[in-house]
């Protein structure tokens, strides 16, 4: 290895004229960086995602300016100029873009350039400045530039969001500079156009759009630039359009390996770093203070470390690397590509030197470039340095801690594809600067000036600053060149080994004891360098604003990034800088003991990975097409069936409306309507069927729905009969509709109107004041969810969705609409395995899920509105008072009178605050009626008041036996009458006791103030209670909830929202609570006499999670039902009480809340079907948005609630542009337990109302896992266990023709009994799929068992392949032949199986052939229309569906 390096040729470059292009990019890219505050402020609301802008500036109409003449020699060129602006910080960032120069035509200058940049300060602080530029010429031929005006670019609006699709918009010019929005005056303004003045008819015209293109080249430019689609950006393939950023295209990276790397520095590694020190030292020295020692304080080198990054002239493609850099003596050099064979004779021949002379990195780098001119390779050396960290920040040589500083030493660039790349397979030197000059690092580097210094410096002014230049020297190859024995380290891809060792630091490089002998034998390897043994992990902050130097500040167990560190510096700071430090050097001690501590390992990075699960398409927001599929002949046979007519009030027939026009809608003209009440139908008429893969011709039979109404409660209908044309189906694609029929108690079908009819009554009684509006806006926007299933094996044959927008009436008296929805489902199926894994011992990696959606049929629905006339005798809302969202405790008149205490009373009093007296006489009479009771009140008694006191009452009746022991020996007392007098004296006993407490809620009672709210799941009800200071003293006063479902808002802004969303006209106070003891509530200061509102919010996520039975309904009987307006059972009523509390522990008053529950609105179902005693992990795929108000994508406020809190359910931030998943983690349940739980999506960021709300049901299902190959049978076994009662079972399957169960009729399962049931399975389709197997109790339509059946279908090994050739759009198909001969000793009979039958037929399904004899296999393949190709298997397959042979025909139509 020693030898290679000696006879290697070197190239010098002196880092010139090689790096021209890349210094011209270089100095025309420099940017003013942006507010650190307002990236803060965009990365705590998450907006800190960069996007991607395109504008495009147009023309600029200017009449304001002077015509141009053309004969002046000194014509006047405009030019616009752009500069990004922070408006809340009024400052300029990034770089002003110049655009061409242009002259005025018709006063008009028309410019048509096109800008990209990106940024990830979406804030609406954020804009562009666009100034209008008049050049001239003057008298010296120098330029002169006069502004003619500005505009101001909105780039993002409140929602602080990315442009929307492509927008044109007119800005108009404004009279001054841009520097006119630097003035005082215009800091807190939104819109400056306010104080700027107009210019008389001059105006911009532009366009701005999001262009997501721009995201695949961003690490090639940094943000915030504003770049022309023709500049040159190193990286991208230039466009012979001249536009190269409107579809970029980036150049082809290739990995080149950096080898041999050494640093040399001037004039020697000891004295470099020695006069180093001595400097640093000497510092420290100056700046003791009195009365310390420093003299034995020193500061020590802790590791010397290499940045190496590939810069473009804009920016780093990639994080710069960073290696640990070691002292080795000149006569070696870093690690080749490969290891000499002659690296022991070299060390034998060399001589020792005393100390190291260099700086070398001990493996190589692997970096990607491309082939560009202005590429650059940037490496920059820096040193840590530790110091001791002493009492009061100054040092100590006795102190055990130290702290580490990092200071940059020397940089250089070095651009390899800059002309002729003839440093290939030679050693490259390049010289390595420092001092002030702009680097790419931006950080300020070392010099060894000394001149500069101050006087104080003259122990050391005989030092050696001779200025020979300072060296890196290294091998570039790529990777085609690199040897098969190279290591190939890459830094990307390395973390730290876990073999911790431990070093000492280093001061001057004479100090270290290591032998040359020593160093050459350690083994090569990854270890650690010092800093990861130092106790610190991160960057330490160096103040510059103080006179102390760095290392007598004070640090911090962890250290903080330098103000000093480089950009890309400051981005490890967010992981611990040693994993973001990755150590190859070679190990130089031997091995030692570490803690325990380090033994742990390092913490593991998370990647940038998203679980892949596969996604649930939301249905209901992309409802199915309702346009009519069906033939004239179809509608006709519909049509014949004599489904009811639907007729308005006059009995006429309700106007038709057609799904496939838009719908008006005018909200103002359906609240004019005379008709206010609403009767709502849905008229279910009839189901086409769709043979699905492994479904019979006339599957289903029967079949019932559920869906739910707007707020009404869920619905299951009955089930119904589907009704089969006598016609004869020409071809299953012209297949008539089955006509639904009802079903009577005997299972005959019944002979009234067909159809099924459900009616829905939405007047005055139904709807809360002021939801009229909310339901129109329901039926306008929102879509009806409907589940269909088969009501005889109780499987989900599919899902649909319908529109309800077409049921406003719009001033109609009545209208209908029909519409056809296709029934769909979706099945998740994985990619096709082969049966056997090419290498033994290696399984096959788990195939993705497909999902797919499969048409099951289609559903034949009329909706109508019938309007109805307001019924007289019933108060509608607008009779009734507005809702109000203030609460104001009632004055009281007088106070407590006197009277009996008892609930009822309290109650009373608390209704009219008065009470009259009783004498004793009343209270005496009263507990007589009480001594007279009967067993039956007493038992009541007992059973209400007295049930934790029942050892009292045994007490008492030994008492009372004892003290009444003479007074019953001639009557006889029973048990019943016992218990009456023991209930008598225990409830005076009881009264005696709580006497203060009954008391005390007695006077509770005058200062509570009861408030009826109605809630549903989800949203959010403001309110806001006027609180008074009865007292002449001021009071601080607590609030405190019993309920956290109802709290105070303590954020102004929260508060401000609701305040405006409800129109509520009171005042709002910044900073009103004091939030120090949160845990006693929120405090608020109360002036004497003083009434303040406080704001409270009522929001519920909770909700019963209980699920009916699986089953049709057996309530419906008639051919319409109307649907009960019950109250939700989902979430219940409670009472929640506010107090009020002062310093001294009383109340001043009690808000006391009745929470009504309301049912919710159920935007979607979904059915998830899993394997018992699992947890459930889904993605539910969101539709892309938007804010009602505006345009704008609304992922950025999106946030998920459930209602089950042990269900995990949470939605991730992603790249902008991409879908947006809902991911559940649901706990399992045993089999057939079904899970019920509502998700609720917000769109805003405070959650007022959820925009949607998802109703989940999770069908838990015995797992079977089966593995078998296709066109071969298996059987698998399953066991059935009786219940409590006596049944009658018959089992299904969801796909019969290839899953069958036997006892396949109905049997008996009595109590407790054990019945096996047995799987005959032949797939037909290779991959992993899903099938269902359900036991049903056939008299009470119930699931009694299911079972999920998760296959994993192989590919079988073929024994022939045939290609074939079939002519098309002959009109007829093609014959051809297969020999077989029979392979066993004796006649056999064999069945012929094809996994296309539609494909191909076979002459005889089933043959018999002798021992060893030949049969003729006939072929008939069908004819097809278009040409293309087809794979067909052909199974040979014996009586037991085992198969012998497989073959596969190609089939070509051409």
């Amino acid at each position: 290895m020693v030898t290679a390096s000696l006879e290697a040729p070197v190239r010098t470059d002196r880092g010139t004229s090689m790096a021209d292009e890349w210094r011209e990019v270089f100095g025309r890219s420099r940017l003013v960086p942006a507010s650190s505050q307002t990236a803060r402020l965009a990365a705590e609301r998450h907006l800190s995602q960069s996007c991607g802008i395109q504008l495009t500036l147009s023309r600029v109409a200017a009449s304001h300016l002077p015509k141009e003449d053309r004969d002046a020699e000194s014509s006047v060129s405009y030019q616009l100029r752009a500069t990004l602006f922070d408006r809340n910080h009024q400052c300029f960032f990034g770089k002003t873009w110049h655009s061409s120069q242009q002259r005025m035509r018709n006063n008009k200058i028309s410019f048509n350039e096109v800008l990209y940049f990106h940024t990830s300060l979406r804030m609406p602080s954020t804009v562009v400045v666009l100034e209008l530029v008049g050049l001239s010429l003057k008298p010296d031929s120098s330029q002169q530039a006069l502004g003619q005006g500005l505009t101001v670019l909105e780039l993002f609006s409140g929602k602080a969001d990315a442009p929307a699709a492509e927008e044109n918009r007119r800005l108009v010019l404004h009279h001054g500079s841009p520097r006119s929005l630097l003035h005082p005056l215009l800091k807190d303004i939104a819109d400056c156009n306010i104080l700027l003045k107009t210019v008389d008819g001059a105006h911009l015209d532009c366009s701005v759009k999001s262009h997501p293109a721009l995201l695949s080249m961003m690490h090639l430019l940094p943000e915030n630039v504003l770049v022309s689609g023709g500049e040159s950006i190193p990286g991208v393939v230039e466009s012979p359009s001249g536009d190269s950023l409107s579809r970029p295209q980036l150049l082809k990276m290739t990995a080149f390996s950096l080898n041999r790397l050494t640093i040399s520095l001037q004039p020697s590694l000891e004295k470099f770093e020695s006069q180093l020190l001595q400097l640093v030292n000497t510092d420290c020295q100056n700046t003791k203070q009195q009365g310390h020692d420093c003299s034995q304080k020193s500061v020590v080198i802790q590791e010397r470390r290499l940045h190496v990054g590939v810069h473009n002239g804009w920016c780093f493609i990639d994080k710069p690397q960073v290696v640990v850099l070691e002292p080795t003596f000149s006569g070696l050099r870093g690690r080749a590509d490969s290891t000499s064979k002659h690296s022991s004779q070299a060390k034998d021949s060399l001589p020792a030197p005393s100390v190291p002379q260099t700086l070398s990195l001990r493996s190589s780098l692997e970096l990607q470039l491309t082939n560009h001119k202005a590429l650059a390779i940037v490496f920059q050396l820096e040193y840590v340095f530790s110091a001791p960290i002493g009492r009061e920040t100054m040092l100590s040589s006795t102190s055990t801690s130290r702290a580490a500083f990092l200071q940059c030493l020397r940089w250089g660039v070095w651009c390899p594809f800059s002309g002729s790349a003839k440093w290939r397979g030679e050693e490259i030197r390049l010289d390595l600067v420092g001092g002030t000059n702009t680097n790419p690092y931006g950080v300020m580097a070392y010099s060894t000036d000394v001149s500069v210094r101050t006087s104080h410096l003259e122990s050391i002014s005989n030092l050696d600053t001779s200025q020979v230049s300072d060296t890196i020297q290294f091998q570039l190859s790529s990777s085609l060149e690199r040897t098969a024995s190279s290591p190939k380290v890459s830094l990307r891809g390395k973390q730290e080994n876990g073999s911790h060792r431990s070093r000492t630091s280093s001061s001057p490089l004479h100090g270290r004891s290591n032998s040359p002998v020593a160093l050459l034998d350690s083994p090569q390897g990854p270890g650690l360098s010092m800093s990861q043994l130092a106790a610190t992990s991160r960057y330490p902050t160096i103040s510059h604003s103080s006179s102390v130097l760095p290392w007598q500040q004070s640090f911090p167990s962890l250290l903080h990034p330098s103000l000093l560190a480089s950009a890309h510096q400051l981005s490890h700071v967010a992981c611990s800088a040693v994993s973001n430090i990755s150590h190859l050097e070679i190990d130089l001690e031997p091995h030692r003991d570490v803690s325990s501590s380090q033994d742990e390992g390092e913490q593991l990075q998370e990647l940038p990975f998203t679980p892949v699960h596969a996604p649930v398409i939301t249905l209901g927001t992309s409802a199915s097409s309702s346009h009519s599929a069906s033939s004239r002949s179809s509608l006709a046979h519909l049509f014949s069936a004599g489904f009811p007519d639907l007729l308005d009030c006059s009995g006429q027939v309700a106007e038709v409306l057609d799904p496939t026009e838009s719908m008006p809608f005018d909200i103002h003209r359906e609240e004019k309507d005379l008709l206010q009440d609403n009767l709502m139908v849905f008229q279910f008429l009839a189901f086409s069927r769709f043979q699905g893969e492994g479904a019979e011709l006339d599957w289903p039979n029967n079949i019932y729905f559920t869906f739910q109404f707007y707020r009404f409660p869920p619905v299951t209908s009955q089930q119904m009969k589907l009704l089969t044309s006598h016609k004869v189906q020409v071809k299953p694609s012209s297949m008539l509709p089955c006509v639904l029929a009802s079903i009577n108690t005997d299972g005959s079908v019944s002979s009234g109107s067909p159809g099924l009819q459900v009616q829905f009554k939405v007047d005055d009684t139904f709807l809360r004041p002021g939801e009229k509006r909310w339901f129109l806006r329901y039926l306008a926007l929102h879509t009806m969810h409907i589940d269909i299933w088969d009501s005889d094996s109780l499987l989900l044959i599919g899902s649909t969705a319908i529109e309800l927008k077409y049921m406003l009436r719009q001033g109609k008296k009545a209208v209908q609409a029909l519409h056809e929805v296709d029934v769909l489902t979706t099945n998740y199926m994985g990619e096709e395995t082969l049966l056997t894994s090419p290498e033994v011992g290696h399984s096959n990696p788990p195939n993705p899920t497909v999902v797919h959606t499969v048409l099951r049929g289609r559903l034949h629905i009329r909706t109508g509105n019938i309007g109805c006339h307001v019924n007289p005798g019933i108060q509608h809302g607008e009779l009734t008072p507005a809702y109000s969202h203030i609460i104001t405790p009632r004055k009281v008149i007088g106070g407590f009178r006197g009277g009996c205490l008892s609930t009822p009373h309290i109650i009373q009093v608390n209704a009219q605050n008065t009470a009259h007296v009783q004498r004793l006489k009343a209270v005496t009479q009263r507990l007589s009626s009480l001594s007279r009771a009967d067993g039956k009140q007493a038992d009541k008694c007992v059973v209400n008041g007295l049930d934790s006191g029942r050892h009292k009452l045994e007490r008492m009746a030994a008492v009372y036996q004892r003290e009444g022991k003479g007074d019953f020996k001639t009557t006889e007392v029973t048990d019943q009458n016992a218990d009456v007098r023991l209930a008598r004296e225990l409830h005076l006993a009881h009264a005696r006791e709580n006497k203060a407490e009954v008391i005390g809620n007695m006077l509770s009672q005058a200062i509570t103030t009861q408030h009826l709210l109605f809630a549903s799941l989800g949203s959010a009800e403001y309110m806001e209670f006027v609180l008074r200071n009865p007292y002449n003293v001021p009071q601080t006063v607590s609030i405190h909830s019993d309920d956290p479902e109802l709290s105070v808002l303590t954020d102004a802004e929260e508060w401000r929202y609701f305040k405006t969303l409800t129109k509520t006209p009171t005042v709002l106070e910044e900073d009103m609570f004091n939030l120090e003891d949160i845990s006693n509530g929120p405090k608020v200061y109360l002036r004497p006499k003083e009434s303040v509102h406080i704001p409270l919010k009522y929001q519920s996520f909770l909700c019963d999670q209980a699920s009916g039975l699986q089953g049709p309904s057996f309530l419906l009987k008639g051919k319409s039902s109307m649907a009960k307006k019950t109250l939700s059972n989902i979430i219940r009523a409670k009472t929640v009480k506010v107090s009020f509390k002062a310093e001294d522990g009383k109340l001043l008053a009690i808000c006391q809340v009745n929470v009504q529950p309301t049912p919710h609105v159920v935007d979607q179902t979904f059915r998830l079907y899993h394997p018992e005693l699992c947890f459930v992990k889904k993605a539910i795929r969101l539709p892309p948005w938007s804010s009602p108000n505006t345009d704008e994508d609304v992922m950025d406020d999106l946030s998920v609630r459930c209602s089950d809190p042990n269900v995990i359910c949470q939605t991730r931030m992603l790249v902008p542009g991409e879908p947006q998943d809902v991911f559940l983690k649901v706990p399992g349940s045993p089999s057939p337990h079904v899970k019920m739980f509502f998700v609720m999506v917000f769109i805003d960021r405070w959650r007022l109302a959820p925009s949607q709300i998802w109703q989940i049901y999770v069908h838990f299902l015995e797992r079977v896992d089966v593995s078998c190959v296709t066109g071969q049978q298996v059987c698998q076994s399953l066991v059935l266990r009786g219940k409590q009662a006596l049944r009658k079972v018959k089992c299904f399957s969801s796909h019969p023709l290839e899953l069958k169960v036997d006892p396949a009729s109905v049997f008996m399962l009595p109590p407790a009994a054990v019945q096996e049931l047995q799987l005959k399975l032949l797939p037909w389709r290779t991959g992993s799929r899903f099938l269902f197997v359900n036991a049903v109790d056939v008299e009470q339509r119930r699931l009694v068992s299911g079972w999920l059946l998760c296959l994993n279908v192989h590919r079988p090994v073929l024994s022939k392949a045939f290609e074939v050739h079939v002519p098309v759009r002959r009109g007829r198909g093609s014959s051809r032949k297969i020999s077989y001969t029979n392979p066993y000793a004796s006649s056999r009979t064999f069945l012929l199986r094809s996994d296309h039958p539609d494909l191909l037929q076979f002459k005889e399904d089933q043959f018999k052939v002798g021992a060893g004899e030949v049969y003729t296999i006939g072929l008939r393949f069908a004819p097809s229309q278009s040409p293309g190709s087809a794979e067909i298997l052909v199974y040979v397959n014996n009586l037991e569906e085992k198969t012998e042979e497989t073959f596969c025909v190609k089939v070509v139509y051409s």
